[in-house]
């Protein structure tokens, strides 16, 4: 038996030192008898540094791997985030927008209210009728109170952070808090067993490093997945075309601006621009189909979105390649992050799958290399999954488009860029509202069904309904409804407001757990 104790990361950035801190903080236990996590670091690579959005699975990371959210807020620039507000993605008009928010409807596990709500609406939003968390937003309110314990929540959050603070800050936790050793090393080649297995990597500044279980956390190189074993690389660029990014940092008017506690995601001509508001600035970026625009006139709808103080800005440009490896755990080498894949930031999927991917990991360690490829078999089969749903989430964002006035928009419609599964979910939602047992019946699921209650319905979907049907459930809905407005006025005569908040916890710091 050859057992697993020697875990080597190759690669650091939040997808190396996330996965670090959530495999270290499991198996801290076991380092006095063997067990070993190094994250050998290139000194001489940058953070791509643009992925500032998460979900709410942050929180329970950081509280598993024994993070101060205090800290957390004071060293990484970090916001709250309680969903995305999408502008311009169903027609285009002024007024078109609608918001994803992180809440669960009112009643969510008891009662389906999509089609109370269609049948009975009265001009209010979906999001507003059954959820507090649009009007929070639209109020620059926070989801919680000084008072309210770290990582506790009066309304669903996750974070907008500095990934260029994030990962030092777990660095510095991962090494001085859960035992993870730290090479500044570029690895020079990468050696293989007569088997086919990685023996080592071989780095110039502190020659071989040996492990019985090898991370590739490299970015878009993928040094060990791609390279080395050679697992090539399935793109989905003719589901999701957007492939390029201008990102840009923008300083606030003034120090008491207002901070947008969501991610808003206004739709261009042949892509979207996101707007992240941190404390100290705004982040920016209009990622694009370089197919449907060219640079030039993808820059000029930037800076027409940013006005005038923008004019002096430079803008950084970054290719994207839609897609993912077609094995993400080969032999004794598992891909995570940018080396796994990646796919245009719209909902903020890339570090939740670093979460969960070394979440799995971590859980699933195996004892030995004899059932590795057991359990790797399991692994990817979970991620692949995972990887085929967010590519149906994020694509039903454009599938709703009723706008016509570009190709882009045009192209995306297309019956042949649409995943077979989602074309068949799309068939099922003109009947029947999404719920738990139609197709979201799978713990491998990144978005629950009322994510896409959210979308389907916020984008003007409408989905027939038999008023028959809805008879034994209507005094129920009327009550989940009316609690929804009482518990939406309670919350916005309560919560600070967002920036006021994060000050506070600078000042003074959140209660500890």
């Amino acid at each position: 038996m050859k057992p697993v104790k020697r875990i080597v990361i190759v690669g650091g950035g939040t997808a190396g030192w996330l996965t670090a801190g959530i495999i270290a903080a499991k198996h801290k236990g076991r380092m006095p008898h063997g067990f070993s996590v190094t994250l050998v670091e290139s000194p001489n690579t940058p953070i791509i540094g643009v992925g500032e959005g998460t979900w709410p699975t942050l929180r329970t990371t950081l509280a598993r791997i024994g993070v101060s959210e205090t800290d957390f807020f004071r060293e990484c620039d970090a916001a709250f985030k309680q969903g995305a507000k999408f502008a311009g993605w169903t027609t285009g008009a002024p007024d078109d927008a609608y918001y994803h928010p992180l809440m669960l409807p009112q009643g969510f596990s008891r009662l389906n209210l999509v089609p109370h709500w269609l049948e009975g609406g009265n001009g209010t939003s979906f999001c507003d009728a059954v959820c507090p968390q649009g009007r929070i937003c639209d109020d620059g309110l926070a989801p919680k109170t000084l008072t309210t314990p770290e990582f506790e929540a009066l309304a669903n959050y996750a974070y907008h952070l500095d990934a260029g603070k994030f990962a030092p800050f777990l660095q510095r936790h991962c090494t001085e808090k859960l035992g993870v050793r730290h090479v500044l090393a570029d690895v020079q080649k990468v050696a293989m067993t007569e088997d086919g297995d990685i023996h080592s990597v071989m780095t110039e500044q502190a020659g071989e490093i040996e492990g019985d279980l090898f991370v590739d956390c490299t970015g878009f190189k993928a040094l060990l997945i791609g390279e080395a074993l050679g697992v090539p690389f399935k793109g989905c660029d003719d589901v999701l075309f957007c492939d390029t990014a201008l990102a840009v940092q923008m300083p606030y008017e003034s120090e008491d601006s207002p901070i947008a506690s969501q991610t808003i995601s206004t739709a261009q001509s042949a892509g979207w621009i996101w707007d992240i508001g941190l404390p100290s600035r705004r982040g920016i970026g209009y990622v694009y189909s370089s197919g449907h625009i060219d640079d030039d006139d993808a820059e000029r709808e930037l800076r027409t979105y940013l006005g005038p103080s923008g004019d002096q800005l430079s803008f950084r440009k970054i290719p994207i390649r839609a897609g993912r490896r077609e094995t993400f755990w080969k032999r004794n080498c598992v891909a995570i992050g940018l080396a796994a894949g990646f796919l245009e930031p719209l909902e903020a999927s890339a570090i939740v799958l670093i979460e969960l991917s070394a979440k799995l990991i971590a859980e699933q360690m195996p004892a030995c290399r004899e059932v590795m490829d057991v359990i790797s078999k399991r692994f990817n089969a979970t991620t692949d999954y995972r990887w085929g749903r967010i590519i149906d989430f994020l694509k039903l964002h454009y599938v709703l488009t009723q706008r016509r006035d570009s190709d882009f928009w045009c192209d995306n419609v297309r019956p042949g860029s649409i995943p077979d599964r989602l074309q068949e979910l799309m068939l099922l939602w003109e009947y029947q509202a999404p719920w738990f047992h139609d197709e979201f019946d799978r713990v491998e699921e990144v978005f629950p069904p009322a994510s896409y209650q959210y979308v389907l319905y916020g984008m003007g979907f409408r989905t027939r309904v038999d008023p028959a049907m809805l008879a034994g459930e209507t005094r129920q809905a009327h009550s989940e409804l009316r609690q929804n407005a009482v518990q939406t006025e309670r919350l916005r005569a309560g919560l600070p407001r967002h920036r006021d908040l994060i000050r506070k916890i600078v000042d003074f710091g959140l209660q500890p757990v």
